[in-house]
């Protein structure tokens, strides 16, 4: 598998509270196998990893700011969806079934609009209370 994302660049955002080895084992894997990978979150400086949602875990530096990238400076999962089938769209939501998507925190007002709207179709779950 070495070599195989040689030149190849993957943005892997994430914040404040990601799990460590769910940052750590997909960034070591996309490097092992020659990408070249960037932290990109909100914020500059550094965020705070978890473990099992508990437990400090310590931190991951940012290398960029979401509002500094653009999806052209990065090999985007666009030709591996479109090679796979997928309809790529540039609209600010998209639903496909049971799946809710968007572009950028730009669409969050739409987003937020369409999963309200799509939870609100779904039905309450047997047994009454509980979460989506």
């Amino acid at each position: 598998m070495a070599g195989t994302l040689d030149g190849r660049r993957v943005a892997i955002l994430a914040a404040d509270g990601v799990e460590r080895v769910e940052l750590e084992q997909p960034r070591r894997a996309l490097e092992d196998a020659g990408a070249r990978t960037d932290v990109v979150s909100l914020a500059n400086g550094e965020i705070q990893a978890r473990d099992h949602d508990l437990d400090d875990a310590g931190t991951f530096p940012v290398d960029r700011v979401v509002q500094q990238v653009s999806p052209d400076d990065y090999d985007t999962v666009r030709t591996d969806l479109r090679n796979a089938g997928a309809e790529v769209v540039d609209e600010q939501v998209v639903t496909d079934g049971n799946i809710t998507t968007s572009r950028s925190p730009d669409d969050l007002p739409a987003f937020c609009e369409r999963i309200v709207r799509e939870f609100a179709k779904t039905p309450e779950p047997a047994g009454g209370g509980g979460g989506a």
